[in-house]
């Protein structure tokens, strides 16, 4: 009997010790504003400090210079820094996929809102490289049919916006239509074209649908920004202008 009443009580303890399933029955959020009422802990003011320092002195840094000031609005349907940034993407990423398929690219097309600031005359430094592109964009090369290019010529005239775009691009909108030459060559229908852009911009971003569903698609591994802050870093002054690569014939 007495190991009966130790065995019932033993059991009952189990069962009374048993966790029930939990569950959620409201979710609440609530706003803490960051203002000048929250007080900054020393500690971990600190704690940063050093840290901080370090990412000023980097983005202090001077990595070229320019004799002019490079906008995004100084031409109507080309720009100094669209241009610039469409030439150098395309001269650091060319060697990369070359390296990989013995090809060369054909031209380099960047959309007109990626270009986030200005670069003032002066030096020109490594905060302004962050400025102009603070995403983490990549770089890739998409082989297009001609008809695809023919949609992104479309595109491009449609819009009349002055998207970085290479100097390996002549277009011009003329009174019947246009004209257009690739590497100083006329478009050729049963040809594909290798045409370096941004990994958000080959999804479909900016409306610019053409790049999506390519031929094939390489992947370059090179950040849009390191291809920027390298050339910045290899060039002792920069040079670009408005040559007319994209321009409308009267």
């Amino acid at each position: 009997m007495k190991n009966f009443i130790i065995s019932l009580f033993t059991v009952l303890l189990i069962i009374s010790c048993k966790n029930e399933p939990q569950q959620v029955v409201k979710i609440e959020g609530k706003l803490l504003p960051i203002n000048q009422e929250i007080e900054s802990v020393k500690e971990i003011e600190d704690f940063i400090e050093p840290y901080k320092q370090k990412v000023a002195t980097e983005m202090n840094t001077v990595l070229t210079y320019t004799a002019i000031n490079l906008v995004r609005t100084d031409g109507s349907l080309e720009s100094t820094l669209g241009n610039l940034m469409a030439d150098l993407c395309y001269q650091r990423a060319n060697p990369v996929f070359n390296s990989r398929t013995n090809k060369n690219i054909d031209f380099a097309l960047f959309n007109y809102g990626g270009i986030r600031a200005g670069i003032t005359k002066g030096d020109v430094k490594m905060e302004h490289a962050f400025n102009l592109m603070p995403f983490e964009n990549s770089l890739v090369v998409v082989e297009l049919t001609a008809d695809k290019i023919k949609e992104l010529v479309t595109y491009l005239i449609e819009n009349k916006k002055a998207h970085p775009l290479s100097k390996h691009i002549n277009l011009a909108i003329t009174k019947t239509g246009y004209s257009l030459k690739i590497n100083n060559k006329p478009l050729e229908n049963n040809a594909t074209y290798f045409v370096l852009t941004s990994d958000y911009l080959q999804n479909g971003g900016d409306n610019m649908t053409f790049f999506k569903d390519p031929v094939s698609i390489i992947n370059l591994d090179y950040k849009f920004r390191n291809a920027i802050i390298d050339y910045f870093k290899e060039t002792d002054t920069l040079k670009t202008n408005l040559d007319g690569r994209f321009r409308l014939e009267n």
